[in-house]
């Protein structure tokens, strides 16, 4: 039998002693609470939000009020510890890819993607050049920083849109609007990739392109981007083929949908990652081809209801971090020319440059401007500075995090009191045409 020494038994030294060591607490219970709240509210604030204010927004604010408080709570340096914003972020974003490519109705070809299209190749290409020269000239950015800012802020973000999206399966919706804005989202993740790689080329070998062009051409921009649809296609189809032949009246296949939305994650972003290619793409492409198979299969809609309740806590966790971090003093280096540009980013930069993209489209010009205009900054920006962050030194790169978070808070503000009336009204008057036509 073990001797116990009678002061190492901490109930009964309080009650002979009045020792409080007994209520101590080690860090992992107060997670374990944490966790709970967190789970908690992704359940519940979502349906507590109304069409004036989203979910996300209401996470930033109370992030923001909490840190407000005399904690003494210590945030990570985003700098110096950027592996870990990199690595939340990447998990947020891969699983909202999923989420989002599992609301896909529309196949993929040039005539029912031509909105998206237009915002991949004109839009985002524009977005870079403006937003990369403004940081040249107006922020003084040496040209690695000014391509990265280009680069970061522009991708929409699936993440923050769910606003915006269009339905989940088995709910028809013929808002072109929506439909853009969720393809958009999907692909233009992995589509900034490129152009960050090409900033980590600048700053790691100089600005002649002699030093950099034939590599990032070949690597960067068609190999991995072409590996990363096809290991999409490929894993997309193989999922499909596999798990929809479960039956969901059985049990099995009711308990394990947890692991399979997962796989359907895990499994193209691990391979198109090992493939050293683009796991963003191969996961949204794959989530797509997934949703082509056997489109009406009712597990269609369990998988992309456990993604979007694994999406809702995510979103928790990193707009409640925007709001402490921004209580914290992350804008504090902001200068006015700073401040400028980010709402020059949010209100003229994209609905500029998605209106160019949207020149002679089909759309009624209402859903032009709002597709132009709701280009959401977010998560994804986040990923992709901390990306390029632990691949190379930027100067500049505490006011670049700055800046970024401070557009990134700008989006979630006015897009989030704005999105949900919008975009109902666009949906009312779809419906008024279609009904008196």
């Amino acid at each position: 039998m073990t001797n116990i020494k009678a002061d190492s038994y901490l109930a009964q030294d309080f009650l002979l002693h009045g020792n409080p060591g007994f209520f101590g607490l080690d860090l992992y219970n107060p997670l374990l609470l944490l966790t709970a709240i967190v789970v908690l509210a992704a359940a519940l604030v979502p349906r507590l939000s109304n069409k004036y204010i989203t979910a996300p927004l209401l996470f930033m604010i109370a992030g923001f009020v909490v840190f407000q408080l005399p904690l003494n709570w210590q945030l990570p340096d985003l700098v110096k510890d950027a592996w870990w914003p990199k690595r939340l972020t990447e998990l947020g974003v891969i699983i909202a890819l999923t989420s989002a490519g599992l609301k896909i109705n529309k196949p993929f070809s040039w005539k029912s993607w031509q909105v998206s299209w237009r915002l991949l190749a004109i839009t985002m290409p524009l977005t870079i050049a403006a937003a990369a020269l403004l940081g040249l000239v107006v922020l003084g950015m040496l040209p690695a920083s000014a391509l990265l800012f280009g680069a970061v802020i522009a991708p929409t973000d699936p993440v923050l849109a769910a606003d915006v999206q269009t339905t989940a399966p088995g709910i028809p919706d013929y808002s072109h609007t929506r439909i853009a804005l969720t393809t958009e989202a999907g692909l233009n993740d992995g589509l900034a990739f490129p152009f960050t790689n090409l900033a980590i080329a600048v700053a790691v070998a100089g600005l002649s392109p002699s030093n950099w062009l034939a590599g990032w051409l070949v690597m960067d921009v068609f190999y991995k981007i072409a590996l990363g649809i096809g290991i999409g296609v490929v894993s997309g189809w193989l999922l499909a083929r596999l798990l929809l032949r479960l039956s969901m009246t059985d049990s099995l296949a009711r308990s394990m949908t947890g692991s399979i939305a997962l796989s359907l994650t895990l499994l193209p972003y691990a391979l198109a990652e090992l493939a050293a290619s683009y796991g963003f793409i191969a996961v949204f492409v794959a989530a797509c081809v997934f949703r082509q198979q056997e489109s009406h299969h009712q597990y269609q809609q369990v998988l992309h209801e456990f993604s979007e309740e694994i999406e809702q806590v995510l979103v928790v966790v990193l707009m409640f971090l925007i709001g402490a971090y921004v209580a914290t003093g992350a804008l504090a280096g902001l200068s006015w020319s700073m401040f400028w540009v980010a709402l020059a980013t949010v209100f003229v930069i994209r609905p500029l440059t998605g209106m160019l993209g949207l020149i002679n489209c089909h759309l009624a010009p209402t859903a032009r401007l709002a597709v132009a205009f709701y280009g959401i900054r977010g998560i994804g920006s986040f990923y992709y500075l901390a990306y390029a962050f632990n691949h190379a030194d930027f100067p500049q790169a505490h006011g670049l995090w700055a800046l970024v978070i401070l557009i990134v808070v700008i989006s979630v503000l006015v897009h989030g009191l704005t999105a949900r009336r919008v975009m109902a009204e666009l949906d009312r008057r779809r419906e008024a045409r279609n009904s008196a036509s």
